[in-house]
């Protein structure tokens, strides 16, 4: 019967009623233009914010630790497996879709991170906690629908999420090493439990090492590869834009499975629009002192998450000679493609990847979850508790369930708080224009780029937040 459930909400959502991949492209069209395509005219801006970004202060984490620890959940079995799945079911033109949907994603992660660090406030420790079920509450003053968020995060992140991270985990080790799905388990589980009590500032740290050294090396061997098969890439260029359009021969018939798999598998990886990044924005002390810069710097995150390394994966893939089989395909299917490139050690380098990306996915999805405790009155240590073993539990659970399973119910948790949180950040438009104004206005004038209660005339906010009192 729950799989009954997850495939009729997964229809609506994904298939023939296609409500999230309209609502999706909609969002980012409409931020696009609110914004004046700030993705395009302040690209550069996005790298200028990382200048002096690493200072913590006690009540909030560093910029560029923000970046990190939302970067730790977006990079990870969506950026290996999931590029994968969405060639094997869709083609390479799902692919272009994937860049599409990331484009536009930037306009929407900018627009929610600005409201998650607009309306952050103090937990009983004095760091900063927010995000939708905050922005919500706060700035729409819909309790009700702060709290339908809240279950749908807790339910994706607080527990389907890392169990598709750990199925891929073990997935890949049982590929290169023949290692038991359930031992696997029990080893991340373990290492997990012991990032996790140091709540969000210890997974910033272990974020702050652990992403850019993974991201780094996985580019590096991706751009080696594509050097040595240079004279290949305006094939695959070209093969990419024919399938995108069904213009390739019998192609027509694939047109809707690569736009679908396409934006479905990119929103996965980069996240942008469903409500997760605003969490990590909403943690961080921001400099220049402003919400605004939050929504550069998570900007830069679909940015490097989609454009750089799922691109990455591509390319390994279709240089490989990868291509649609109509069959869901996994990890199995990247390590296969490394193997072509570099031999036999090509399956220990994607399963140590696909390791130290799904992992660090596995603890940020921890701290996303927690955040939304209070909502329910469960920001106590019974609470944390609680929900910390059922975390534990699901990581065990994904290590050993079938693939098509924990992918239908993460397609699921996170299309359910994809709607409601693009439902409320367009809602709350004026507020994100008028503020975002005030930051746009300040940059060009040379002003000194800081805010405070009545910079910005915002149509119907409520005055709460840490930035309003």
């Amino acid at each position: 019967m729950i799989n009954d459930i997850v495939s009729a909400v997964n229809n609506v959502l994904w298939g023939d009623g296609q409500v999230l991949i309209v609502m999706l492209l909609g969002c980012g069209i409409w931020f696009t233009w609110k914004l004046g395509a700030v993705q395009l005219r302040h690209f550069t801006h996005m790298f200028v914010l990382l200048k002096g970004s690493t200072s913590s202060t006690k009540e909030g984490i560093s910029s560029f630790g923000a970046l990190c620890t939302s970067l730790s959940a977006r990079v990870g079995t969506g950026n290996l497996a999931g590029v994968a799945m969405a060639i094997s079911l869709g083609g390479s033109g799902a692919i272009f879709w994937m860049w599409v949907i990331a484009f536009l994603g930037m306009a929407t992660g900018f627009a929610e991170s600005v409201l998650g660090q607009l309306y952050k406030v103090k937990d009983e420790n004095g760091e900063f906690r927010g995000g939708p079920a905050y922005y919500i509450k706060q700035g729409l003053n819909k309790t009700w629908l702060a709290v339908a968020f809240s279950l749908c995060l807790f339910f994706g992140y607080g527990f389907v999420f890392s169990a598709v991270q750990a199925n891929t985990i073990t997935d890949a080790l049982n590929n290169a090493y023949g290692f038991s799905p359930f031992y696997s388990g029990l080893v991340i589980i373990a290492l997990a439990a012991l990032i996790v009590v140091g709540g969000l500032r210890g997974i910033a740290r272990f974020a702050e090492w652990i992403v850019p050294f993974m991201a780094i090396s996985y580019v590096i061997a991706a751009l080696i590869i594509m050097c040595i098969n240079i004279t290949e890439l305006p094939g695959v260029f070209l093969d990419i834009i024919k399938s995108a359009f069904g213009l390739q021969e019998a192609g027509a018939g694939m047109l809707g499975a690569a736009i679908k798999n396409g934006i479905q598998r990119g929103l996965y990886s980069n996240e942008a629009g469903s409500g997760s990044v605003p969490h990590a924005a909403a943690g961080a002390a921001p400099k220049p002192n402003h919400p605004v810069s939050q929504g550069y710097i998570q900007m830069l995150g679909v940015f490097i998450d989609t454009m750089i390394l799922c691109s990455a994966t591509a390319f390994i893939i279709l240089l490989a000679g990868g291509e649609a089989s109509g069959n869901m395909e996994g990890i199995g299917m990247t390590q296969a493609a490394m193997n072509t490139h570099v031999g036999g050690g090509g399956t220990a380098f994607v399963s140590a990847a696909i390791c130290l990306f799904s992992f660090t996915s596995v603890v940020a999805n921890y701290a996303y979850g927690e955040s939304n405790l209070h909502m329910f009155k469960l920001d106590n240590k019974l609470g944390r508790m609680a929900y910390t073993i059922g975390y534990l539990g699901m990581i065990l659970w994904g290590a050993m369930a079938a693939l098509p399973t924990v992918w239908a119910m993460a397609d699921m948790a996170l299309g359910l708080m994809s709607v409601i949180n693009i439902i409320a950040i367009v809602w709350m438009t004026p507020t994100i224009v008028a503020i975002s104004k005030d930051y746009f206005a300040k940059l060009k004038s040379g002003k000194e780029i800081t805010y405070k209660a009545g910079d910005a005339i915002i149509q119907g906010e409520t005055e709460k937040g840490v930035w309003r009192d």
